[in-house]
């Protein structure tokens, strides 16, 4: 099996991503008062907080569909490319708001910039990787998840530490133009377009995923808008949803199980890292799993019910804190070592023409959880001054939702030998 596409697509998009995915967790930290003085700069409260931290997802919400369709009408490249230069504006914006509606409008424009980017990146490597290498790509992408907190948070807790938090937001913000030249450079949206790869291969691929696209496709004409009446679409967004709620909620309030202990910034930061390094560890695994065996429903299902149960027994061991620190680094992975097979499904059973606004519609849905999740987890935590309530409740969503995945559909197995893919 060639590497070309996995060592030329899949790092260039995984950066891009992370870059994106940074600016949207180092608000994480510093809206925690013991790292930074943003909460008191801004006269936020708790109720504030999470509000700051979710109103990202609100404008996450509008051009989701509209971004499938046109990644998969148009160009995903090109289409990615100008979300590289909105959201860099917007997440520079952030860093030079004077006040809390200030910071809002720019974290809610934040995330209206980036709302095109999930469904028109799942949309491009559906044109470069078939459908026993899906699970794997999408992983390996959504990697940027946990790296970008793993990777970043020390360096954001120095930064909050050393210039304070306008500074840090400006500093990261100023990352997807760095990028946006590279993107451009590397990134093709099919095969047929590129020049790196042989005529051979070029081919393959193209034959390959035109003839599963062909499976796809219903004997008789279906009109467009019937595609979208399909119960597993109903599902897909409930799923969404929860593990939205879980990792934000989770991710937003982190900080406050590690106040009992008087760590340092970096400390905190480096702390905070460790559960998205053994996301990543068990996403790579996960996504692996999924692919050799060609199971998508179990492998979600799976890593949903680790993370409810430990998300909960994190919660149960709150008395002993390196316990309860051990059971939240693996709640914590759960939803994002779900997310290559979770995402798998649509693009193995759903025609190519409605996969991408199916995509956008699910995770435009879905990810008002990272709304909902910061918002009702700071009102609960405000009112009984503990994240016990909400940790458990997100707890038992994600043990329901693991029994959702069962209602899923199941994708045709393939049988063909990755060996039938010419060497280059």
């Amino acid at each position: 099996m060639t590497h070309q596409r996995w060592l030329r697509i899949i790092p260039v998009a995984l950066i891009m991503y992370t870059i994106s995915y940074v600016d949207r967790t180092n608000i994480s930290l510093a809206l925690d008062p013991k790292i930074s003085g943003m909460m008191r700069d801004l006269l936020m409260d708790d109720r504030m907080k999470g509000e700051a931290a979710g109103i990202f997802f609100l404008g996450y919400f509008l051009l989701q569909v509209a971004g499938g369709h046109l990644a998969n009408r148009w160009s995903a490249k090109k289409l990615i490319s100008l979300c590289l230069v909105f959201w860099g504006g917007c997440a520079v914006g952030c860093g030079l708001a004077a006040t809390f509606r200030q910071f809002a409008l720019m974290r809610f424009c934040l995330g209206m910039s980036e709302s095109s980017v999930y469904p028109a990146m799942l949309v491009l490597l559906a044109h470069w990787f078939p459908r026993r290498e899906r699970a794997r790509a999408n992983a390996f992408w959504n990697l940027c998840q946990p790296l970008a907190v793993a990777a970043s948070a020390p360096f954001t807790g120095w930064l909050l530490g050393a210039y304070g938090w306008q500074t840090m937001l400006i500093l990261e913000g100023i990352l997807p133009f760095l990028w946006l030249p590279i993107w451009w450079l590397f990134i093709s949206d099919h095969p047929r377009e590129a020049k790196w790869i042989s005529p051979a291969e070029q081919e393959f691929l193209e034959t390959t995923l035109e003839r599963e696209a062909a499976e796809l496709e219903p004997v008789k004409p279906v009109p467009f808008w019937e595609r979208f009446l399909r119960w597993e679409i109903l599902v897909m967004i409930v799923m969404n949803f929860i593990h939205n709620s879980q990792a934000y909620g989770c991710m937003t309030f982190f900080t406050e199980g590690l106040k009992r202990k008087p760590f340092s910034p970096l400390q905190y930061g480096m702390l905070f890292a460790v559960p998205y390094a053994v996301t990543a560890v068990i996403m790579v695994l996960n996504s692996w799993h999924s692919d050799k065996t060609q199971e998508r429903r179990g492998h979600i299902a799976l890593v949903y019910t680790l993370s409810g149960a430990s998300l909960i027994a994190s919660v149960l061991a709150h008395q002993h804190f390196w316990l309860s620190y051990a059971f939240m680094c693996l709640a914590i992975p759960g939803p994002y070592a779900a997310l290559a097979p979770f995402w798998a499904i649509p693009t193995e059973t759903m025609p190519r023409n409605v996969m991408g606004p199916v995509i956008g519609l699910v995770n435009a849905i879905g990810n008002t959880g990272g709304f909902a999740g910061p918002f009702i987890v700071g009102w609960l935590e405000m009112r009984y001054h503990s994240t016990a309530i909400p940790f458990n409740g997100l707890g038992a969503a994600m043990l329901a939702a693991a029994g959702l995945a069962f209602l899923l559909p199941k994708a045709a197995r393939q049988i063909q030998s990755t060996s039938a893919v010419p060497k280059v």
